[in-house]
């Protein structure tokens, strides 16, 4: 176990420094730079070459490198550019937002992909199954964007039920308890459901075929020759062994729950890490993009990792 642990830990360290010097050598030769994005045209040539010596660019690339590497093993990683504030954080403050919506969602997309594909297998290839078929695959075809502006449209904008963007409203930022608790769950329900309507479809897609694969098996059948019912049958002894594809697919969730859906979080106007990337990217905040990229490579390496022990808790002989 720790020499597997320690060539994991190896491996993810080399992922992230190619990663990271990837991204850096990508930002750095796009044209342009933070100096460019002030539109302001009484801005005076002089004061953006200031600016470019403040923030280093007008330093060669690799020196650049190696200074952003250098601070980055000490455990700094600098200071945005754009909300002047160290990069660690804004992070801070923008991955719990981020965690808080993507983790529902994927509890959202995890429950009902497993309630979809448990009700096809009661009568497989029947009217229901082909009916839940059509329907999850329309999910898991439908653009992202696309789900979150029909939600918006018709909850929204056209029955006044829910918020249709930010974490809090005003006055749920003045209230306390139960009031803003209130306030967030009801601004968290679109974007919830955009997540788990998108990810469902998948969910349920790959546990169906699972499935389908494991009722057939001889300790499925024999459970059923024993009295045991055609659901107990799925979900004690088919399901546990059917849910191995879905744990890859899970544990990669992770870096979705640190890096967020940049398309939803846009969307809605929520504060998470996703919408603080896409500034920082039309922005060209490099130290932030740079924080944020190591961020969610480390949620990758994570995942994979845990990914690898959920397989070995479940099946037992992975740990053999």
């Amino acid at each position: 176990m720790a020499r597997w642990a320690l060539r994991r830990a190896a491996a993810g360290g080399v992922l992230l420094w190619l990663v990271a010097t990837l991204t850096f050598a990508l930002v750095s030769l796009a044209p342009g730079d933070v100096a460019s994005r002030l539109s302001d045209a009484r801005i005076s040539p002089a004061v953006r070459e200031r600016w470019r010596h403040d923030f280093g660019l007008d330093r060669p690339l690799a020196s650049r490198y190696a200074s952003w590497l250098g601070s980055a093993l000490s455990g700094d990683l600098g200071s945005s550019w754009t909300h002047h504030r160290p990069v660690t954080a804004v992070l801070a403050e923008s991955i719990p937002n981020t965690a808080l919506l993507a983790s529902l969602g994927l509890l959202l997309e995890i429950a009902g992909g497993v309630a979809f594909a448990l009700a096809q297998l009661r009568r497989p290839h029947g009217t229901a199954d082909r009916f839940i078929t059509v329907v999850t695959l329309t999910a898991y075809a439908l653009p992202t964007f696309l789900v979150a502006l029909g939600l918006l449209y018709v909850f929204s904008y056209s029955l006044h039920w829910l918020p249709s963007s930010h974490l809090l409203s005003p006055a749920g930022e003045l209230a306390t308890g139960w009031a803003k608790t209130r306030d967030l769950l009801a601004h968290l329900v679109l974007p919830v459901l955009t997540v788990g309507i998108a990810g469902m479809g998948a969910v349920a897609r790959y546990l169906r075929g699972s499935l389908l694969d494991e009722r057939t098996q001889g300790y499925v059948v024999a459970a059923r020759a024993r009295g045991c019912s055609e659901t107990r049958a799925l979900l004690t002894h088919a399901l546990p062994n059917a849910m191995l594809p879905l744990i890859t697919m899970i544990g990669l969730s992770l870096p979705f729950l640190v890096s967020g859906s940049l398309v939803i979080e846009v969307v809605f106007s929520w504060p998470g890490m996703g919408q603080a990337m896409y500034a920082a990217a039309l922005a060209r905040d490099v130290p932030l993009l740079m924080g944020g990229t190591l961020v969610a490579t480390l949620a990758v390496v994570v995942g994979n990792a845990l990914a690898d022990l959920a397989y070995a808790a479940v099946d037992p002989r992975v740990r053999v």
